[in-house]
């Protein structure tokens, strides 16, 4: 039901700041207003997206928690969506999730709601058998043919052997 409301009032919202907006500065000022809010905020959602991804691995190399991380990665991104959206709420609530305070905000309301069971990496507090294990072995797995001089041997006729 909430996803409706938001269908039917964000573009009725844009429609209104459109009017009110072009009709105090003017068409083309308007439209300027929205390009240049679009490409401020590819720019942002880029360097900020590069942090995030930074801050992923980071996690992932330190087998810590990734959820936070991932989470401001998907705000970074749903805000890069609204600022290419033309509007001007769009725009407002897509800078509003670019700063990180509201970021942060917003993911411990999310963490409040939500109930995590438990994080870990695959195999960890499990026994796992002698092939996967990460030390290296001395043992080789191989196939030979022994070759005996004078024996027949499977060489074609040009004396190349078949592989």
């Amino acid at each position: 039901m909430w996803l409706l409301i938001a269908f039917i009032a964000v573009p009725l919202i844009e429609i209104g700041l459109f009017i009110q907006v072009g009709g105090l500065i003017g068409l083309f000022p308007t439209l300027a207003i929205v390009l240049v809010t679009a490409v401020l905020g590819t720019w942002l959602v880029r360097t900020q997206g590069a942090m995030a991804l930074g801050e992923l691995r980071t996690s992932f190399s330190d087998l810590r928690d990734p959820t936070e991380p991932l989470v401001h990665g998907a705000m970074i991104l749903f805000a890069g969506a609204l600022l290419l959206t033309p509007g001007f709420f769009t725009d407002a609530v897509g800078f509003a999730f670019l700063v990180p305070s509201i970021r942060q905000a917003a993911y411990r309301a999310l963490r409040a709601r939500v109930n995590v069971q438990s994080f870990g990496t695959p195999g960890q507090g499990r026994s796992q058998g002698p092939s996967h294990t990460n030390r290296q072995s001395d043992v080789i797995d191989a196939d030979y043919h022994e070759i005996v001089e004078g024996a027949p041997s499977d060489n074609g006729p040009s004396g190349w052997t078949k592989h």
